[in-house]
């Protein structure tokens, strides 16, 4: 019976050691399931994602949190959208929706965001989660009562220093003689209303500053008061969720409605409505609050008991630069440390590659100019140094030619002197007869006249061609030229026994040249063809001289029955210095081309089909 009993007392004993042993499998298999469950966070809107200032601390928290936090986050968020009107009733309403809403997971950690959403939890708390922690977060102390936080809430707030974000104003603006604040009827709202005349209202009292309230008016009266506010106003936006009439408003479209119309700078306590619309100063920053909100929630979901930390202020002063530009704000009135955003840079700081890129190109085309403008005028200067050598050659040339044309010249000259001579012999002659026969005496005298004028017109012709006179274009007709130019060569080719024909048309010729010049070609172009032919025989002997007209040019034609030019050599005819005779220089036809060149003319050269040469120039016709 012994032995039974000890037996039985070994069986209960393995299974009690069995049970136990399964029963703590079981326990440890449920805690690292909790374990891996995400942490539920419940966080409470006090007006909801419409309102730019609580939807600003919502999104950095929320980012913090899960930067911050070991364990998956499972965050909800609701609105608690009865404070707006203090409705109690519809709060029963709300709590048993939340009961209902987490009956089967209690969340891990409540944060309330704002006054009223923590004063929320706390009033029913008892009903809903009695033993969930509670963070009270971006929440203004003055609005926490300590003697409701429990051990198991903290308190992560702000303290608003309503005294420096109005001396702000003052020291930006000096002259400002009232302040307008913006500032809705909601129960919160008008807590701040009178928090801001307890506290703001003395220190604009000593600085003569009227405190004017703009919030139990409807939005639309608003809006009218601050487009017509007096000179030296500013306005103040604090919070614009309930108008006087009742109506609910999201913080941006009060705030942009109110910007588009005001007529004076805007100033805030927040850095959510720091997006173009408000100057700047000290304000809360949402970004930098949330880190050390943040951090006290992780901790608080890590099962650590925390009272809390110090409130958070203003973050350093931020200015919009666009509105202190708008405004006529100087820099130099900002509080030492502050930073100045949105400012336009500048042509340069924004285009400086492109500047310096287009400047470079700029550089190099202004150096490209100037050398370009340094080489016309070298080439301008070089080519009037030319023409003045070739004028300079050109007045060699005919002294050469008159060289050349000393026997006919002098042969022209002789011949009307010696016919005066002899007149005047006979003249005298009869002048000693009793009784001269004055009709003959008159006739010897018109013949001394005649041969007179004639040597008169030699002498004229020499001067004209060795002058040295400027280049001095007039209109003439080119068949003149070619006449006068014939008559003082006949001698010439009579001694050399050549024949000299000109063919001129009918009608003039009319152009625009310097007489001297143009007659110094054709000299050239016969001496030219007289030259060639010296070794043709006498009765072969010709030089043609012919006008026409073609189309707006007078044609010049000269030609002579010489060997020609060989064929390889016709484009070189008229370069300097070239010549097919021993003694030549082989200037006189390069002279011909900077002549006609100058007269906007052509030269060219041809072998006839018959023997000999023609030189053919072309000359714009005047009119």
């Amino acid at each position: 019976m012994t032995s039974l009993k000890r037996r039985v007392c070994v069986w209960v004993a393995a299974v009690v050691v069995l049970v136990v042993s399964m029963g703590g499998t079981t326990a440890q298999t449920l805690s690292g399931q909790i374990a891996g469950q995400p942490k539920k966070i419940l966080l409470l809107h006090t007006f909801g994602p419409n309102f730019e200032q609580g939807a600003a601390w919502s999104r950095e928290i929320q980012r913090e949190l899960n930067k911050q936090s070991p364990w998956p986050l499972n965050i909800q968020e609701h609105s608690l959208v009865t404070a707006l009107d203090g409705d109690d009733a519809a709060d029963a309403k709300f709590v048993e929706y939340l009961k209902a809403l987490y009956a089967q997971r209690p969340p891990d950690l409540i944060v309330a965001l704002g006054a009223p959403a923590a004063l929320f939890v706390q009033q029913h708390r008892p009903h809903l989660y009695p033993t969930t922690p509670m963070l009270l977060a971006a929440v203004e102390v003055r609005r926490v009562e300590p003697s409701m936080l429990s051990e198991r809430d903290a308190l992560a707030g702000v303290r608003y220093d309503q005294v420096a974000a109005f001396e702000n104003i003052l020291r930006l603006l000096p002259e400002t003689k009232a302040i307008a604040i913006i500032l809705g009827s909601s129960p919160g709202e008008r807590f701040w209303a009178g928090e801001t005349q307890r506290i703001v209202g003395p220190l604009l009292k000593k600085n003569n500053v009227e405190l004017i309230f703009y919030g139990e008016q409807p939005l639309a009266d608003i809006l009218k008061a601050v487009a017509t506010l007096p000179p030296h106003t500013a306005l103040f936006y604090q919070q614009l969720a309930v108008d006087g009439a009742g109506a609910v408003y999201g913080d941006k479209e009060p705030l942009r409605r109110i910007y588009e119309v005001a007529n004076a700078p805007i100033f805030s306590f927040d850095q959510s409505y720091f997006v173009g619309q408000v100057v700047g100063g000290p304000m809360f920053s949402p970004a930098e609050g949330a880190q050390p909100m943040a951090a006290v929630a992780v901790r608080m979901l890590g099962g650590e008991k925390l009272s809390g930390i110090n409130p958070i202020g203003f973050s350093a002063p931020r200015y919009d630069w666009r509105l202190l530009q708008r405004w006529n704000i100087s820099e130099s009135r900002l509080p030492p440390g502050s930073e100045v955003l949105f400012r336009e840079q500048t042509a340069w700081q924004r285009y400086s590659s492109q500047i310096l890129l287009i400047t470079a190109v700029l550089l190099a085309q202004a150096g490209l100019i100037l050398a370009l403008l340094n080489a016309h005028r070298r080439r301008r200067l070089a080519e009037v140094q030319a023409r003045q050598r070739m004028k300079e050659l050109a007045h060699v040339n005919r002294f050469s030619t008159a060289g050349e044309l000393t026997a006919s010249i002098a042969h022209e000259i002789n011949q009307p002197l010696g016919s005066i001579l002899t007149n005047t012999e006979t003249a005298q002659a009869m002048l000693k007869f009793p009784n001269p026969d004055l009709a003959e005496l008159g006739e010897i005298l018109g013949d001394i006249l005649r041969d007179d004028q004639r040597a008169s017109e030699v002498i004229r012709r020499i001067r004209s061609l060795m002058k040295k006179a400027p280049f001095d274009p007039v209109e003439l007709d080119l068949n003149d030229v070619v006449r006068e130019t014939v008559d003082f060569l006949s001698a010439l080719a009579i001694a050399r026994q050549i024949e000299l024909t000109s063919l001129t048309t009918q009608n003039a010729l009319l152009i625009l040249g310097d007489r001297i010049q143009l007659q110094q070609v054709v000299l050239n172009l016969v001496m030219n063809g007289i030259e060639a032919m010296k070794d043709t025989p006498p009765e072969h002997r010709s030089i043609s001289i012919r006008t026409s007209r073609a189309e707006k040019f007078a044609e010049l034609s000269v030609s002579d029955r010489g060997p020609g030019i060989s064929e390889d050599k016709l484009k070189e005819v008229f370069e300097p210095f070239y010549t097919s005779k021993a003694e030549g220089m082989g200037m006189g036809l390069s002279i011909a081309r900077t002549i006609i060149e100058a007269h906007n003319g052509f030269i060219s050269a041809k072998n006839r089909d018959h023997g000999g040469a023609t030189f053919r120039i072309r000359l714009p016709i005047v009119g």
